[in-house]
């Protein structure tokens, strides 16, 4: 599916046009195959979408959370920690080959493993220049304890702040998963100048589908610039069943990963999304003059109050903290 959105005629600025892909997909195994099998599976599934990426102009292409992997992280089982993978592993070599070689910059989110660090495990998304270069890498912010969603038996918060890469294509940023429910994480990435910001996501649809097409959409609104969100597909099964402190019975699926991958843009407009079931890329042109006209229009910059909100915040992070509500002085009197 490819799409477009425009921005107005300048008469300074010439159209910075920048064509721009997501790409959600299934796991290609069986959980109970051998690791580097599935492994090996997902890069020849993935790597035909990414040559049709490439093969259509696409300057920024980015996947799915952990796309290297079936999303174990719901079972609390440490044996898929062998997925892990240091930054220059196998998986950012196999994509710097085809960033190189169709000149596109790829956004990769995997499971790290810091070699120079006790090989603590980081959810983490790198970004692969247009020439092959790594040009750095962000750790997910915001870990999710909620249902199925164990993630924190792996890995801890990220310790990267809120960076924004600056590509030969433009300024992007990746806010992970989770991330997406936690306003100020969106806005960071605006303040830092993100132009683009990808969501890319691993998410079921009992839990978060009637808030997937709300939240990037305000976030692009509210901090003009365009999203990306970007959701796996399908129902992983695993071998062991599992609970999650919830009452329910065991099971041994996460539950269906439900894909509809979009774009959002900062004029309220957006794509329709890619399929619940199939995998699939969608590729949308954007001009990026768009964000600077809009904050020219709305004027969110100027009128946002940041030292109002620092202000509470900081007050917020006292232990002596009391919040300010201001009570009815009739509600505790007694009723003649």
């Amino acid at each position: 599916m490819a799409f477009c959105f425009h921005a107005d005629k300048e008469s300074v600025r010439e159209p910075r046009i920048v064509r721009v892909g997501l790409i959600q997909n299934s796991i290609a195994l069986p959980t109970t195959a051998p690791f580097s099998n599935q492994k090996k599976a997902i890069f020849e599934k993935v790597k035909p979408i990414i040559e049709a990426a490439g093969a259509s102009g696409v300057n920024i292409l980015c996947l799915q959370e952990a796309w290297m992997m079936p999303f174990a992280f719901c079972t609390r089982e440490k044996g898929w920690c062998e997925f892990a993978e240091p930054v220059d592993g196998e998986s950012t070599q196999f994509l710097q080959d085809l960033a190189s070689r169709y000149n596109m910059v790829i956004v990769s989110s995997i499971l790290e493993r810091d070699v120079n660090h006790g090989e603590t495990l980081w959810n983490t998304a790198l970004v692969i220049g247009n020439n092959g270069n790594i040009i750095g890498k962000h750790r997910k912010n915001h870990i999710p304890r909620v249902g199925d969603f164990n993630e924190s038996t792996y890995y801890m918060e990220g310790n990267t702040g809120h960076p924004v890469f600056e590509t030969a294509y433009g300024k992007i940023a990746i806010n992970i998963c989770y991330g997406r429910h936690h306003p100020l994480n969106w806005l960071a990435f605006g303040l830092n100048g993100a132009e683009i910001v990808f969501n890319p996501s691993a998410t079921v649809g009992e839990l978060s589908e009637p808030m997937w097409p709300i939240e990037a959409r305000n976030a692009a609104i509210a901090n003009i610039y365009f999203v990306g969100s970007i959701n796996r597909v399908g129902t992983e099964i695993f071998p062991n069943p599992f609970t999650s402190g919830n009452g329910r019975p065991q099971h041994t699926d996460f539950g269906h990963f439900y894909g509809s991958s979009h774009f959002s843009a900062p004029d309220a407009s957006c794509t329709p999304s890619l399929s619940r079931f199939r995998d699939g890329l969608l590729i949308s042109d954007m001009d990026l003059n768009l964000c600077r006209q809009l904050k020219d229009k709305w004027g969110f910059r100027m009128t946002a109050r940041y030292e109002l909100y620092a202000e509470m915040l900081a007050r917020y992070l006292k232990p002596e903290f009391e919040p300010q509500v201001i009570s009815d002085p009739l509600l505790n009197k007694k009723a003649s």
